[in-house]
């Protein structure tokens, strides 16, 4: 999705189970224009929370990293490639 606009894809057709007083909020939304109608309104939810799952995950994977531990890999790497650069 770019711009609030999804560009031209291949569609699929699901059918889901929702709460009825979700689904009224949804159809107001429709109702006041803000989204042409119930697909987008999901389609739009799913990929905006997919989206922070993504961004979270990275956060989630760095949080699990010892900086000391990660230091002394990368300082072990270099010292053996040292002499291999070019000089500048």
């Amino acid at each position: 999705m770019t711009g609030g606009h999804t560009a031209i894809m291949s569609v699929s057709k699901v059918t889901i189970s929702i709460d009825e007083s979700l689904l009224k909020r949804v159809d107001r939304l429709v109702r006041s224009r803000v989204f042409p109608n119930r697909s987008h309104v999901i389609q739009q939810a799913i990929e905006e929370k997919i989206a922070r799952i993504d961004s979270t995950r990275l956060a989630r994977e760095c949080a699990k990293l010892h900086p000391a531990e990660e230091q002394a890999l990368a300082d072990e790497g270099l010292a053996g490639e040292v002499a291999q650069w070019p000089e500048y």
